[in-house]
């Protein structure tokens, strides 16, 4: 062996160490990373009422505020919340600036194209909501009532499969004048989605608005980067545990007026 490969295989055979070492932090996952940073970075609403807004102490709250909360607790972790919109919640997943995007995420084809989803943790549901003075137990009570609700909205749809004859329908423009039309009082009860009627219920907690009857429910998801299973593994643990132990139940209550229920996989 001549003495320039000699030394050339002693400078890989040292190398080798730090090669390996480079290859071993690259396949560590994202559960390892936040156990060992003790740090869980999650992306969260603060516009959307009442899954993530900006409270009076300017401080993030709200449903999806809690669950990433009790997540870190669960963990053992600090958690580290991260604003995000509707357009950008997806790219910070895919750029790693979060390890968790729990922002009112609803599962499709599309979006598991390119990330992955947890099992579901709260609903997101259009329904039917009033006074307690007033008994809403099935579609046929809705007769002889006034229900507002947005023109040609999801819950329009739905509340017309469903509205027994003599209910009467009340349509408006946008959601601010369904709203405003059932707390000034022109509408007995109001058809809208739970973000808007946990919003209009923390603003106006003098009519003693309560979930009457459920239209559609279409559940929200955590959703995390392709291919780190161990941290969708440890998550679903944690949303089964929460689910038996009835803290869903009861996050879902605070915020939504009713509880999470059976909610899928």
């Amino acid at each position: 062996m001549s003495h320039r490969v000699f030394l050339k295989t002693l400078g890989l055979l040292a190398a080798a160490p730090l090669l390996f070492g480079a290859s071993a932090a690259m396949a560590q996952s994202a559960l390892d990373d936040v156990l060992a940073k003790k740090v869980l970075t999650v992306a969260i609403p603060t516009d959307y009422p009442p899954y993530g807004f900006v409270g009076t102490d300017l401080k993030p709250q709200g449903l999806d505020v809690e669950m990433a909360q009790l997540i870190a607790t669960k963990l053992g972790v600090k958690v580290e919340l991260v604003p995000v919109t509707s357009a950008n919640r997806i790219p910070y997943l895919q750029t790693k600036k979060a390890d968790l995007v729990i922002s009112t995420l609803g599962k499709n084809a599309e979006r598991e194209k390119v990330i992955d989803f947890t099992s579901s943790y709260s609903p997101f549901f259009q329904a039917v909501f009033g006074p307690k003075t007033i008994t809403v137990k099935n579609a046929a009570d809705l007769a002889g009532k006034s229900v507002g609700v947005t023109r040609g909205a999801m819950e329009d749809q739905e509340l017309g499969k469903i509205a027994p004859s003599g209910v009467d329908v009340k349509r408006f423009e946008d959601n601010n004048v369904t709203v405003s039309a059932y707390v000034s009082g022109q509408t007995q009860l109001i058809a809208t989605g739970a973000s808007v009627a946990g919003a209009m219920m923390a603003k106006n907690p003098q009519l003693g608005t309560e979930f009457k009857l459920l239209l559609k429910d279409s559940p929200n998801f955590i959703g995390i980067a392709k291919g780190e299973d161990k941290l969708k593994a440890k998550v679903n643990e944690i949303i089964a545990d929460a689910k038996k132990s009835g803290e869903l139940d009861k996050l879902s209550s605070k915020w939504l007026g009713r509880p999470a229920g059976d909610l899928p996989l």
